[in-house]
């Protein structure tokens, strides 16, 4: 009975290397092994780090991601190798990274109420909520500016890319309105106290309906907005002669207060029939757009015409350009479906990819702007998740939401900033992106 028992035992182990392009200390020993055939994710990364701690008496417990041919395993080993056709006689080698989860959860970021947009390409993190202001954050709880002139809900933020200018330190920033307005901004990020209000130098005037998307150009001497106008304006950042409709002193009090200028939009992309729900302005001549016409266009800006129409069948509202030589196109519609879609593919407007782990629409979606693989989506079902190309299942799961989430982006590489319904900044930190 026991011989019968062995022989059984020995029929369920498979030969293992663990490999990694990881430094020490995270260097395992290359030798090969014998492991249970139905170890999962969790029992592998628990016989790495026993590996690991062999030896070092400081070493803490690291949760890791293991690849099998460049694809990540989230069945056991025998499953896997059934799965993917592989022998089971031979030695796997398996390349372990460390997981992509995050490690710390900060204390939320107060708002007055739902927090319906977040820019984290910075150093700082820009907000825009339905009370109808902007913040700067420079942290957890660390609010340095408030941006106060909009007249209704703040729907979209961006960053506008720093000029080639060592002497002006000061950072740009750009605010969409549910009031139909643009308003750009300016401040010290290094300010010498908390909460300070600021306003607008600029106001964007042009659109008949609200503001629902922008995006600014890479060397951020234009902005685009997208609206409910179903129309999407290019708009200039500094003050020329040529657009400057009218320019206004605001005085509180006895004092004056800055001057600030009203522009026209330079050009206007027309050819939307519905809401102009995100727009992206990834090279310089090329701005992508999503609508809920059902549609994904991509703009030449020279011509003001689209060269790509994609008919997605759902209201689209979010997309994203990266992954690949930045050339894929991630996209949330009215399901709880991400899509991605590869437009180098010629002939087919089917997603090259389609992760379905959410449970209602999608509000968000952003590349890891050094990573291939990696990207995030939020949704109204309280969560963000995030994922890898190579493989279906979500890396991880956010739910530090109380109700749903709005809006998504990265920050610092390695921390993901959420906004929602429940009128809180959340940051999700120490993510490990390979």
């Amino acid at each position: 009975m026991d011989i019968d028992r062995d022989v059984e035992d020995v029929s369920r182990r498979v030969q293992v290397r663990f490999v990694t392009k990881l430094k020490p200390p995270f260097k395992a020993p290359t030798t090969t092994i014998a492991l249970p055939s139905n170890l999962t994710r969790s029992g592998l990364s628990s016989v790495v780090n026993s590996l690991l701690q062999s030896g070092n008496d400081d070493w803490k417990h690291e949760p890791f991601d293991f690849l099998i041919d460049n694809e990540l395993v989230r069945m056991s080993l025998e499953d896997f190798l059934l799965a993917k056709g592989i022998s089971a006689e031979k030695t796997l080698e398996i390349e372990y990274i460390k997981a992509v989860a995050p490690r710390k959860e900060e204390d939320p970021s107060l708002h007055n109420d739902w927090v319906s947009a977040v820019d984290g390409s910075n150093q700082f993190i820009l907000t825009g909520c339905y009370d109808g202001l902007g913040r700067i954050w420079k942290g957890p709880g660390n609010c340095t500016h408030i941006l106060e002139g909009h007249n209704g809900a703040i729907t979209s933020v961006g960053v506008l890319k720093s000029k080639d200018n060592e002497n002006d330190t000061n950072k740009v920033v750009a605010t969409g309105s549910k009031d139909r307005t643009v308003k750009l901004w300016k401040f010290d990020p290094e300010p010498l106290s908390e909460n300070l209000k600021i306003s607008s130098f600029r106001t964007l005037v042009g659109h008949t309906a609200s503001v629902q998307s922008l995006a600014s150009q890479p060397n951020g001497n234009l902005i685009c907005s997208g609206s409910w106008d179903c129309r999407i304006n290019v708009w200039q950042t500094e003050c020329n002669e040529a657009d400057i409709v009218s320019v206004k002193k605001r005085k509180k009090g006895n004092k004056e207060e800055e001057s600030q200028s009203e522009g026209e939009a330079v050009s206007t992309l027309v050819g939307h029939s519905q809401c102009v729900s995100s727009v992206v302005w990834p090279e310089y001549g090329t701005i992508y757009s999503a609508s809920w016409d059902h549609s994904i266009r991509r703009w030449d800006i020279e011509t003001g015409k689209d060269t790509i129409n994609m008919f997605c069948g759902k209201v689209v509202n979010c997309i994203d350009i990266g992954g690949e030589s930045s050339a894929l196109i991630a996209g949330g519609c009215s399901d709880p479906v991400l899509r991605i879609w590869d437009p180098r593919k010629p002939g087919t407007l089917a997603p090259s990819f389609q992760f379905s782990s959410h449970t209602s629409w999608i509000s968000a979606c952003k590349w890891h702007k050094t990573s291939w693989f990696h990207l995030l989506s939020s949704s109204y079902d309280g969560k963000v998740m995030l994922w890898d190309l190579r493989t279906a299942w979500p890396l991880a799961i956010i739910d530090s939401h109380e109700d749903k989430v709005l809006c998504a982006d990265w920050w610092n590489g390695d921390s993901v900033v959420s906004g929602g319904a429940d009128s809180k900044l959340r940051i999700s930190s120490e993510i490990a992106i390979p």
